[in-house]
């Protein structure tokens, strides 16, 4: 995979919007509300989606340690950091050149936000984590073609996002800058789009009910209520399918 530091020194300034925000973006999602949920220093948001894809592959017994994984607008590459460990190969890919000067190395600039810069089967898992609600509604499906494209047969697609029919996550998101251009889907709207692209949604799961404090006490509540459409956020696993014979 690309190193990361050339790629990005080769792009042009004022890419993206995201290319103003990232030299500053921990201070532009700072909110009482969010900080109430957690402290920005714990990483609490990106290890709760660390913990809710490992506990799915987990149900399902499927050892990734194997697999290839691309975490797509990985943004500044937190999770992609806390998720590499535990497969074989991890890169990240994004359109933003300014976040992905604080990635690290196991990152691809994407010259096309709705392309992307890897070949067919490329990969076993793939994540979109907050990104449909960036892309326009008539763009959302090239780019899950997209990732369909990239996924192995019988891989594994999921997307994370914000919960409309939250209304602390409405809130929140109506008044953090960078999220000023925000389209929230519901979980139905991306379970629709994900069938529509030819990838089968398996499970839908909500989370962030509880504040860092609580979870860490009462994660199992959280876990129990994961079938409920009211957390601050969800995750749609859904599997591209088998290559026929």
């Amino acid at each position: 995979m690309n190193s990361g530091e050339p790629e990005v020194a080769r792009t042009r300034a004022g890419q993206t919007e995201f290319d103003a925000y990232a030299p500053a973006y921990e201070s532009l999602l700072q909110d009482p509300l969010r900080d109430y949920f957690s402290s920005r220093q714990t990483g609490f948001f990106h290890r709760r989606k660390r913990d809710l894809i490992a506990r799915r592959f987990a149900r399902l017994a499927i050892d990734t340690r194997t697999w290839s994984y691309l975490d797509l607008g990985c943004g500044q590459g937190e999770l992609l950091r806390l998720l590499s460990p535990r497969f074989a190969v991890s890169t990240g890919c994004d359109p933003s050149a300014g976040m992905l000067r604080r990635a690290g190395s196991a990152i691809v600039f994407q010259d096309d936000a709705l392309r992307l810069p890897f070949p067919d089967y490329s990969f076993d898992f793939v994540t979109a984590v907050c990104v449909y609600h960036h892309v326009p509604t008539a763009d959302r499906a090239t780019l899950t073609r997209e990732v369909s494209r990239v996924l192995k047969p019988g891989g594994t697609f999921c997307i994370i996002e914000h919960n409309p029919l939250n209304p602390i996550t409405r809130l929140i998101v109506a008044r953090t800058p960078v999220d000023a251009d925000a389209n929230l889907l519901s979980h139905r709207q991306t379970r629709r789009l994900m069938r529509e692209c030819g990838i089968d949604p398996e499970e839908t799961s909500f989370f962030t009910y509880l504040p860092e404090p609580l979870y860490s006490i009462a994660g199992g509540l959280e876990e129990s209520l994961r079938s409920l459409p009211f957390g601050g956020q969800y995750a749609v696993f859904a599997r591209r399918p088998a290559r026929q014979i």
